[in-house]
């Protein structure tokens, strides 16, 4: 038995098996887990007889997290056998009674204490890429984040699915790896007239009509449509992002139909700077309203607010004087024209008129 905290890690029991089916009916769980569908209690009761003693067998740890005060069972955390390079791979399940809590990023840090007292030489998590509590979990518990393995695991779907490698080593602290972009305040930035919520993968094919407008590819680098794919992969992947701190990226709605209207981003972010740039985009049918201002000015105030990002750049073609309209609006400052910085048709070049907004500046009226 391991304690962490309000919880223990102890054996799986089969008086378990009750709440082993019902928190592995979860829609979540199935997601991203490959339980069987539907979940029976015997399906529990063979996890707890077979796969749990095989676990221990073939070197691993398989645990149950139990409440510390009455042993109900909340979930199962499992150190799989060493892979051929030596290091385990930390697996986890939460019942949905027992989530927002912090208990499975505790248990994980026990499991991994444990592990590493026992020598194993590096620990993993690794995550579907659209998975974000647990990639949350694996930052609480101290693992850094490594990178992404495309196409890594074969997903219920029957798709390939990619994954997000965590990692840590007995050198490391173990200290909660805090992101450079938190959430969004309940998930959304609003001024009631627009709301902005994190793109996700519901917002691929509005994402991709959008990307492929004339008048956006016109100023897009380069300024071609994007395959559906790259759509794709930039909807599934935002939440990912936004975690490992390379970039934001939220759908502009209107607030009042909840309606996909546009995108809005901060992208190369330079956290030894203090900055970041800022760009945007409207679907025809919602331009003239003020969407793109309005949303601008959301993000901007959103990040001087929540981050240490103390400067915000925009560039704009010396053409597309209705993007400079937008950001006059929202504050920012004309400051430079830097030559031949964008990628034309046809292999031109095209100039850059760059716009600031820094932190201590006053915002752009409304």
């Amino acid at each position: 038995m391991i304690p962490a905290g309000p919880i223990v890690l102890r054996p799986p029991a089969e008086s378990d098996a009750q709440d082993i089916a019902e928190g592995c009916s979860d829609p979540e769980i199935v997601r991203y887990i490959p339980v069987p569908v539907p979940y029976t209690i015997d399906d529990a009761l063979g996890y707890v007889r077979t796969f749990v003693e095989e676990t221990w067998a073939n070197g691993g740890a398989a645990f149950a997290m139990a409440d510390a005060e009455t042993g109900r069972w909340l979930g199962n955390i499992t150190l799989k056998p060493p892979n051929p390079l030596g290091a385990g791979e930390i697996g986890y399940l939460t019942a949905p009674w027992a989530r927002g809590r912090g208990l499975t990023s505790a248990a994980a840090r026990a499991l991994t204490a444990w592990a590493f007292a026992h020598g194993l030489p590096r620990a993993e998590i690794l995550c579907d890429v659209e998975n974000l509590p647990s990639q949350r979990v694996a930052m609480a518990a101290g693992y850094v984040r490594e990178g992404v393995l495309r196409a890594a695991q074969a997903g219920r779907d029957g798709e390939r699915h990619d994954l997000v490698l965590f990692a840590r080593l007995p050198g490391d602290s173990g200290e909660p790896v805090r992101p450079y972009l938190p959430p969004l305040p309940d998930g959304v930035l609003t001024d009631g007239v627009v709301r902005l919520t994190m793109l996700t993968a519901a917002d691929i094919d509005d994402y991709h009509a959008l990307a492929c407008e004339p008048d956006v590819v016109r100023f897009a680098v380069p300024p071609v449509p994007p395959p559906y794919d790259d759509s794709a992969l930039r909807c599934r992947h935002a939440g990912a992002r936004w975690l490992a701190g390379e970039r934001a990226e939220l759908a502009i709605r209107d607030a009042a139909t909840g309606a996909f209207a546009g995108h809005v981003q901060l992208v190369n972010i330079a956290p030894p700077l203090g900055q970041a740039m800022v760009g945007y985009s409207v679907a025809a049918r919602y331009r003239g309203r003020g969407f793109a201002t309005r949303a601008v000015r959301l993000l901007t105030d959103w990040a001087f607010a929540a981050t240490p990002l103390a400067r915000l750049v925009a560039g704009t073609a010396v053409e597309n004087t209705a993007s400079q309209r937008v950001l006059q609006k929202a504050g920012y400052t004309r400051e430079a024209v830097l030559r031949g910085l964008f990628p034309g048709p046809d292999g031109t070049r095209r100039d850059d008129v760059e716009w600031v907004r820094l932190r201590t500046d006053k915002g752009g009226g409304h």
